[in-house]
Formats: C-alpha cells, sequence, structure tokens
C-alpha cells in the first residue's frame, strides 16, 4: 500500500521512526587528528645558567695563568728581538745565528705552554656540555681571550722569524 493511502497520523509515525532509528552512526565531529596543529612548537628559551663557583674559581686559575705566561712570553719576545737584531745580517749557522733559533724554539715552547691554557678551558667547556649544561658566559669568555693570546703570540714570532735568515 502507498504511503499516500496510509492515514497520516500513520504515516507520521513511520516518517518519526525513520528518524530515530538505534544504529550507532560515527559522529560527524572533527576528529582529535584533524584538529591537531601541524606547527612546530616554539622553541623553548634556555633557561640562564646558574652560577659555579667551582668553575668560576678554575676560570680565574686559568686567567692569572695566562697573565703570567703571557708576561713571560714578551718578556722572552722581547730579548729575542734584541738577538735577532744582533744576527741581522749573521751566516746561517753563526752564533748569532743560533743563539736567535734558540730564543725563537723558547718563544715556540711558551707560546704552547699558553696553548695549553686553551685546552684546559676546552676541557671545562666539554665536562660542561657532557652533563647537558648550558653554556657558561665566563668559560666562554676566558677561552675567547686565551686564543686571542695565543694568536698573538704566533704573529710575533711569525713577524721574529721572518725577520732572520732562513736555514
Amino acid at each position: 500500500m502507498p504511503l499516500r493511502a496510509l492515514p497520516a497520523p500513520l504515516a507520521l509515525l513511520f516518517i518519526l521512526a525513520g528518524c530515530t532509528s538505534q544504529a550507532n552512526y560515527p559522529s560527524l565531529l572533527p576528529r582529535p587528528a584533524e584538529t591537531q596543529s601541524l606547527e612546530e612548537p616554539a622553541p623553548v628559551a634556555p633557561e640562564p645558567p646558574q652560577p659555579n663557583p667551582a668553575l668560576d674559581a678554575q676560570i680565574a686559575t686559568a686567567l692569572a695563568t695566562l697573565a703570567e705566561r703571557v708576561s713571560a712570553f714578551d718578556a722572552a719576545a722581547n730579548r729575542a728581538e734584541r738577538q735577532i737584531k744582533g744576527a741581522r745580517g749573521a751566516a746561517v749557522g753563526s752564533d748569532a745565528w743560533l743563539d736567535a733559533q734558540v730564543t725563537l724554539a723558547e718563544l715556540d715552547s711558551l707560546r704552547s705552554s699558553t696553548g695549553d691554557l686553551a685546552i684546559q678551558l676546552d676541557d671545562l667547556a666539554q665536562e660542561r656540555a657532557v652533563t647537558l649544561g648550558t653554556e657558561y658566559p665566563p668559560l666562554t669568555a676566558a677561552s675567547a681571550q686565551v686564543r686571542a693570546a695565543v694568536a698573538a703570540q704566533v704573529a710575533r714570532i711569525t713577524a721574529l722569524q721572518g725577520q732572520l735568515a732562513p736555514a
């Protein structure tokens, strides 16, 4: 029997029964994966490093040693300049030339001891990195100061070697 032949209240009952079925259909609301953002999270700013008195003491000791080694290098470089001036024009292998070479070797030894400080500070920075510590600005500054001193010493040795007759 066609739907038109049913009385209106009965037809309405069939229509409402179709709308109120007991089936579990999925929701049409957005799923959690559809609302999730794919943007990179904002980077977290690192915390400023906490003061480290033990490390500060080691840095202070290294800087005091640097001052001593720079002073010793400068005194030896001044002696080397005088010897190189005296050895100008001297033959390779002469006593004056050999004395100047010995003082240049002493300068290189002093430069090497200054370079050892850079290695010590690098070791401190590496230990800090192994423990996942953040960069420590006083350590970074001290390391830069030592490296600058080593570079200045290398430049001075190179300039002095250039004034002496090559072997």
